[in-house]
């Protein structure tokens, strides 16, 4: 989605245009680093509007930390005394509504801990490994001193269709019992300086070993809500907000824990105020190409990892659904009112926060628990002897500390996560027919491919119908569009497979750079397809073809792409060597970060797994799956660059190296050069003696025989003439109905009989795209409806047909595409309008 970064002015905000320039990130991340937020929203469906309040805590850029006379050492016992105490004891949060302009709050009686309610935390995957915990190096240790032509240091943070009404220091020092994470010596030396008191207070809370993980929630929360002591001057531009405190010169001694008010605003970008399929309100963050800033203020770069917690006030009858480890129930606050609580304690982007309000119905059958428990017993006899070894191999992580599942020896053995499915009540039944049986397939092949799930749950969300895409993971959550549900069960596994497999590749393992997209996208689209044939439990030669075929189908598209697009755009590695760096600051610009046309690519998808299968091809299925898995267990919870990746495999196939394969080479041929890679061009031959494809060819012949006769016999059928088609499979299908595009002319029976033969309205999404392909292309007027419907409901895909019915110029083509896009305009993605918007206006 996000390409090619180069370093930011600071001058350049006033000359971005947000609707047509790249995507700054503005946060000098370099300074400070987020490392949790505390939000408190409030959900107004009538005004369209998130009514918020942000506390921020704040680390000091590892290169700008005091030497303290205590080191770590020295407040571990402290801790760990703090842990045991109160390991036991829960600490649940009860939510007031707090008014948006208010200059106090009252904190002693919002938090309780540890007052017999039950634990409201997940039990799996807590345990954590005992690495001591580290900072996250900047670029630079210098400071901006003169941001604005004065020499007050400049908190910025990335910040976008946002009201922002107050923003002030928090007081972390009155919350009672606080003194705690502070020894008695270091209050002494600091205690003529509050700032620096509070400053403590907080690098103490932010650094609680990963076992204190309650407490540190339960702390986070009682700090959040703690009184103001001093409100701090701000500005905001178009993309950022500006913070500073007078005389405060340095980050060190800039407040690490502030408090921000604000509201967005109903046409912000983060979020999505739509209705879903049952004509219910709902909003959702889709994927914006600015992330989650026109939601909240934060660090968009990758580098500030956080966490957060998030308590959320709706009106009853609505379902809050979010990236948290926790599947959290709702509270009543008040007649009418319901507040709900999520958590994570994994350090994430803050790009990777998601949410989702709506009428929303959780979708439940009967036999799903024994069916997932017989799933978990037969897998864990179907490891791979490779990876079950490889399993129980005891390494440190090397992560920053959070309670980790790889150290979790029971999160080890869990084959199948808890899983939730939700949906508009029109759509229950579907889903319980098709998704609700592939979710613990999926999840189970995921498993048996890669090992420890990294998150302890998952929700899976059927979104409204102006999602542009066919899915969409987050941490604990993933978003699939309504289009992968009608047609069988392929198209429905293959991309939940895909959006799991970016649990791993996406979510627990970063890019560290925005450009390099492939390390997420590719490995995704990679992994779908093995996910997938062992989710149906296919033969190694049901395997092979049905990869294959897939393989020729993602060739035929990575061809016409970079036919079609710019040669800058197909790069997947386009700074080459600069690829990671910052600027002083840590803020950077991502080229083309608001191309509405580039959400639509996807070379970034294609070329990367092109790579990834070829390297597997040269290694052996079996040795590159071994090196994924280890992979995957150093790098969790890290950002890593391709040579990371490309490094660590070489090392694991020395052969490789000896034949002449290097970083630099794959470097120069698939990363750093548009087009079609060399190597690829070389193999794309092959795909078509595979049987699958071979059967395809001979349908082919087939239809176009038939449409030769009835062309040159005009209306006149014979029984005797009649052709018997096989049955095809779903790619099998889409490839047919490829190839068929490719003659110059298809009569109107031939069509008909098609769409019969093939019972085109019952298949997936992908064939009857392909199917209105056809019917734009041979101006089959009788498919014309089938052509509405498929814009109407499966926008995920539509928007290049729009393209398609305005180039050949017919004038009922173009009226169906301006109806069609009348229709549906206000309820579509904003991308999406826009791109096809151009086209037909």
């Amino acid at each position: 989605m996000l390409c090619k970064t180069c370093p930011v002015d600071w001058n350049m905000e006033t000359q971005l245009d947000p609707m047509k320039d790249d995507l700054p990130l503005m946060a000098n991340t370099s300074y400070m680093l987020v490392k949790h937020y505390v939000l408190d929203l409030d959900m107004d469906f009538k005004s369209k509007v998130v009514e918020g309040i942000i506390v921020l805590f704040f680390e000091t850029g590892s290169q700008y930390k005091k030497t303290s006379s205590t080191g770590k050492e020295g407040c571990q016992s402290h801790f760990d005394e703090t842990c045991k105490i109160r390991a036991s004891e829960p600490c649940h949060t009860l939510l007031a509504s707090v008014s948006a302009c208010s200059s106090k709050m009252e904190y002693n009686d919002l938090a309780v801990c540890g007052q017999g309610e039950e634990d409201p935390f997940d039990k799996n995957g807590n345990h954590s490994n005992k690495e001591q915990a580290s900072g996250i190096s900047s670029s630079k240790d210098y400071c901006d001193t003169e941001n604005h032509g004065n020499k007050d240091f400049l908190l910025v943070l990335d910040c976008c269709d946002l009201s922002v009404l107050k923003v002030e220091e928090v007081d972390v020092a009155a919350v009672s019992g606080i003194e705690k994470f502070t020894s008695s010596a270091k209050l002494n030396d600091v205690s003529k300086d509050m700032g620096n008191t509070r400053n403590q207070i907080v690098h103490e809370l932010v650094t609680l070993p990963a076992d204190c993980w309650k407490e540190q929630l339960c702390y986070f929360t009682r700090c959040s809500q703690a009184p103001g002591c001093g409100e701090l001057p701000f500005t905001t531009g178009t993309w950022s907000l500006e913070i500073r405190k007078p005389g405060i010169q340095t980050p060190v001694d800039f407040p690490h824990a502030i408090r921000i008010w604000y509201k967005t605003k109903p046409e912000g970008r983060s979020v999505t105020w739509t209705t879903d399929q049952s004509g219910r309100p709902c909003v959702y963050t889709m994927g914006s190409p600015i992330n989650n800033r026109a939601l909240f203020p934060c660090q968009e770069p990758p580098v500030a990892l956080s966490t957060w917690q998030a308590s959320v006030r709706t009106a009853a009858g609505f379902v809050v659904l979010m990236s948290g480890e926790n599947s959290a129930e709702p509270v009543q606050l008040q007649e009418g009112v319901l507040s709900w609580y999520y958590y994570v304690t994994m350090p994430m982007p803050a790009s990777t926060f998601t949410i989702a309000v709506g009428c929303w119905q959780e979708v439940k059958q009967k036999s799903q628990q024994s069916f997932t428990a017989a799933v978990q017993t037969n897998t864990e006899f179907s490891l791979p002897s490779s990876q079950a070894g490889f399993r129980w191999h005891e390494e440190i992580c090397s992560h920053v500390e959070y309670p980790c599942r790889f150290q979790n020896p029971a999160a080890r053995l869990e084959a199948v996560i808890p899983y939730r499915v939700f949906a508009p009540s029109c759509l229950m039944e579907c889903c319980e027919e098709r998704l609700l049986q592939l979710i613990p397939q999926c999840l189970s092949a995921a498993y048996t491919t890669l090992g420890t799930h990294p998150f302890s749950r998952l929700d899976v969300l059927i979104v409204p119908s102006n999602f542009s895409s066919l899915g969409m993971a987050s941490p604990h959550i993933i978003f699939l569009s309504q289009s992968v549900l009608p047609g069988g069960s392929h198209l429905c596994g293959t991309r939940l497979c895909h959006e799991i497999a970016h649990a791993w590749f996406g979510l627990a393992i970063g890019a560290r750079d925005w450009t390099e997209e492939w390390i997420s996208e590719g490995f995704a689209t990679f992994l779908e397809d093995i996910f997938w044939a062992r989710a149906q439990q296919l033969s190694h030669d049901e395997e092979k073809g049905q990869q294959e075929l897939k393989a020729l189908l993602r060739w035929r598209r990575l061809r016409d792409e970079v036919q079609n697009s710019e040669e800058e755009l197909q790069v997947l590695r386009p700074k080459k060597e600069s690829t990671g760096e910052l600027s002083e600051s840590g803020a950077s610009i991502i080229k083309y970060g608001l191309k509405a046309e580039k959400a639509f690519m996807q070379v970034h998808y294609l070329k990367g797994y092109f790579l990834l299968r070829s390297l597997s091809r040269t290694m052996g299925e079996a040795s590159y799956l071994t090196s994924l898995r280890k992979f995957v267990h150093k790098f969790h919870g890290q950002l890593v660059l391709s040579q990371d990746f490309l490094c660590m495999l070489l090392e694991d196939n020395p052969e490789q190296k000896e034949s002449g394969l290097t970083v630099e080479s794959i470097f120069q041929n698939w990363l750093d050069t548009s087009g079609i890679p060399k190597p690829l061009l070389q193999e794309s031959e092959t795909w078509k003696d595979c049987q699958l494809v071979q059967q395809v060819s001979g349908e082919v012949t087939k239809w176009v025989q038939t449409n030769q006769r009835i062309r040159k016999s005009g209306r006149k059928k014979r029984r005797q003439d009649e052709v018997i088609f096989q049955k095809l499979l779903p790619d099998q299908l889409v490839l047919l109905l490829e190839s068929l595009l490719e003659e110059k002319t298809l009569c109107p029976r031939i069509l008909q009989c098609l769409k019969k033969t093939y019972q085109i309205q019952k298949q997936d999404a992908e064939v009857r795209h392909r199917w209105c392909e056809l019917v734009v292309k041979y101006k089959y007027v009788p498919g014309y409806g089938d052509v509405a419907k498929f814009l109407r409901e499966d926008q995920a895909m539509g928007v290049y047909l729009y393209g398609e019915l305005m180039v050949n110029e017919d004038a009922k083509q173009q009226e169906l595409a301006r109806k069609c896009f009348a229709a549906a305009r206000d309820h579509m993605d904003a991308s999406s309008a826009k791109v096809v918007a151009e086209m037909l206006f």
